[in-house]
Formats: structure tokens, C-alpha cells, sequence
């Protein structure tokens, strides 16, 4: 496993690469849809192949720890063949999920104790544990376990956080050497920087990973309700300093212009809900602006929802019909709203990395955001 910076935009930090795994490579700057899980709400995986045309899928540490379990994953081989794909798999290290639990955990220096969304059963993550889970579901690319700081956060909390992500990692280290992968392909472990919001914190914490982590690291702590210049203001603070030759993964961002903008400092690879959580809501995204499909503004609506998708052709799907299924509840609409989704936010990476490859990023990117913030 390497990657393989390929392209520099003179104008931004916006750059090429390639992203080699034993499932295959992954062209960058890329989308990852987020399959919780082991599935992407709504989407059959031969969509997901041939259709959306992913290159790489996210699955969740946290939610395949409680089910299936980790017995039931390794009988099956992995998540790769439990969930029949054969592509490049990411996992987080259930760390964003235990944040997320924060009325019914507890932090400590060896790790964090938490209740089970389910049953209430409490459970121990530590980063030991964190790798070896991560080791049974198999992923090509796997998470060091850390803490994710909420927004607002004070700086003494963010700062006594970052000591014990960084003492987590060393851990993870230790556990990555003492383990070995189970299904016969390569795993590596991507560090997480944390610093919360805080530019000092979050200059040491990318100087610390910079020297962990053989193919990526990535950016956590952001996205979880900062102003967006504030998510850029961070993000550029650290890309700053992370090694060239290596990934940057910005975790749970985020709209079609911050993954834009984010593009333009440095960025590598993006995954969130959005596209797919607001698909089941009826809000789309087209290169035009946003459309809420259960408006009635498009019920005599007979054009395509996004003229310049790919999925358009001699025979396609209508506004006003996908909003008649919005109304009638029929699963189709939540299924074909998801799929333009994805599929709007992958070709928007792959225009990226063509604008990039002509030079002509940071114009196109200029000229199209305000189009994307539109409310049709």
C-alpha cells in the first residue's frame, strides 16, 4: 500500500494522487460514502460500483462492534466479504461514536467506558481493543482510537484531550506491530490530529502525527459545529504542515462547497452522512443549487432533477415523480434520491480532479460554489 501524490494546482493546495490498496486504488481527491452498517442506506452495491461509481466505502467501528459482533464478522471473512465488496474499505476507530455518547461514557487515561445505544450494556474501548476490532473487520485503511473534542470546547479541556490522543496513538502503534491482518491484504492505520479549535494545539498535534502514519493521516475534531471559517481556518493550519507524500483525510465534512474549498487547502479524501441523510429527506443537490423535492414548486415539474448528471439519459427520472413518492412514502423515492446524491458528490470530486489536472481549479471552483449554496 502507497500513495502517489500525482498533480499540484499552482493557484491553491489543491493537488492529484493515488491511493494503492490491495482492493484496488483509489484516485484523490475522493468521496467516501459512509456505510454505517456494512451497507450504504439504500444502495445495492452493484449501484454503488457501477452507477455512483465509489471507489472506496466507509464502515463504522462502533456500529459493527455492537452487530453483527466481531464473531459473526470474522466467521464471515471480513466486512469486504460480508457485505460483498470488493473494493477499498475504511473504518473509523468508533472514536466520533463514543463522543457521541457523551451522557453515557466515561474518559479515562486507559480508555473509555461506555453504554451500549441498544441494551445499555456497558462496554471498554481502548486503543488496543480499537486496533484488534479493526484488525477483525478487516478494513485496508483502519483509524487510531482518539478523542474527539466537542464545539465549544475550552482550552484546557482541548488541550489535556490532545495529551491523551497523542498517548493513545503510541498505544495503537504498539498494537498494530503486536497484530497481524487476518484476511491476507495490508492494513494501515491512519493517525487522527485533534487541537480542537485552537491554532497552537492544532500546529502541534499535525507536527506530532507527521511522524506516524506510513500511507495518510487524518484531521478530526472539526465539522461537529464551528463556523465554516473556522473548519477552513484549521484545516489550512494543518496542511501546512502535513508531509506531502502523504494522505490527508478530513473526517465528516461535509457539503459539496466545503469539500470544494477544502480541495483548494490541501485535501485528500472526504466522507459524510449528508448526501445520503439528506437524500432520505428530500433535499438534493444539483450543480444549480439545492432543490427540497417535497415542495410543491415541482409538481408539475416533468425535467430531469440535475440536466448535467450523469444519470440522465433517454429515459430518466422526473421532479415531479420524485416527489410523488416522497408523498406516498414509497421506498423508490429514498432510494433514487440517495443514488443522485452520491452520485452528484462523486462526479463533483472527479471535475475536481480534472480542473485540477488543467489548471483550472481555483476558476471553476470560484464560479461554481455560490451555484451550489442556491435554495432553488
Amino acid at each position: 500500500m502507497h500513495f502517489s501524490p500525482l498533480m499540484n494546482d499552482s493557484q491553491t493546495k489543491a493537488r492529484t494522487g493515488k491511493l494503492h490498496t490491495d482492493h484496488g486504488n483509489v484516485d484523490t481527491p475522493i468521496f467516501m460514502p459512509v456505510g454505517t452498517a456494512a451497507t450504504v442506506k439504500g444502495i445495492h452495491q452493484k449501484e454503488l460500483k457501477e452507477e455512483i461509481q465509489a471507489q472506496i466505502v466507509l464502515g463504522n467501528t462502533y456500529h459493527l462492534y455492537m452487530r453483527p459482533g466481531m464473531e459473526v464478522m470474522e466467521a464471515a471473512g471480513g466486512l469486504h466479504a460480508f457485505m460483498h465488496w470488493d473494493g477499498p474499505l475504511l473504518t473509523d476507530s468508533g472514536g466520533y461514536q463514543v463522543y457521541s455518547l457523551a451522557n453515557s461514557r466515561k474518559i479515562t487515561e486507559e480508555g473509555v467506558r461506555f453504554q451500549s445505544h441498544l441494551d445499555g450494556s456497558y462496554h471498554w474501548f481502548t486503543p488496543e481493543s480499537s486496533i484488534d476490532v479493526q484488525r477483525s473487520i478487516g478494513a485496508d485503511i483502519i483509524m487510531a482510537f482518539d478523542e474527539c473534542t466537542p464545539y465549544p470546547c475550552d482550552y484546557n479541556y482541548a488541550k489535556k484531550s490532545l495529551k491523551l490522543t497523542h498517548d493513545w496513538l503510541i498505544r495503537c502503534n504498539q498494537q498494530m506491530k503486536r497484530t497481524k491482518p487476518k484476511y491476507g491484504h495490508e492494513q494501515t492505520m491512519f493517525p487522527i490530529v485533534q487541537g480542537s479549535v485552537y491554532p497552537d494545539l492544532r500546529r502541534s498535534s499535525a507536527e506530532f502525527m507527521s511522524e506516524h502514519g506510513e500511507l495518510g493521516i487524518a484531521i478530526g475534531g472539526l465539522s461537529v459545529g464551528e463556523p465554516e471559517e473556522v473548519l477552513y481556518d484549521m484545516t489550512n493550519v494543518v496542511t501546512d504542515i502535513l508531509p506531502k507524500s502523504k494522505a490527508r483525510y478530513l473526517m465528516g465534512v461535509g457539503t459539496p462547497w466545503n469539500l470544494l474549498e477544502c480541495i483548494g487547502l490541501g485535501i485528500d479524501m472526504f466522507d459524510c452522512v449528508l448526501p445520503s441523510r439528506n437524500a432520505r429527506h428530500g433535499l438534493l443537490y444539483t450543480r444549480e443549487g439545492n432543490i427540497n423535492i417535497k415542495n410543491k414548486r415541482w409538481e408539475f415539474d416533468f425535467t430531469a432533477i440535475d440536466p448535467q448528471s450523469r444519470l440522465v439519459s433517454d429515459q430518466f427520472y422526473t421532479k415531479a415523480y420524485l416527489r410523488h413518492l416522497f408523498r406516498t412514502q414509497e421506498n423508490l423515492g429514498l432510494q433514487l434520491a440517495t443514488l443522485h446524491n452520491l452520485t452528484f458528490y462523486l462526479d463533483l470530486m472527479k471535475e475536481a480532479r480534472e480542473h485540477i489536472e488543467n489548471g483550472t481549479f481555483l476558476s471553476w471552483k470560484k464560479q461554481l460554489i455560490p451555484r451550489l449554496k442556491r435554495r432553488l
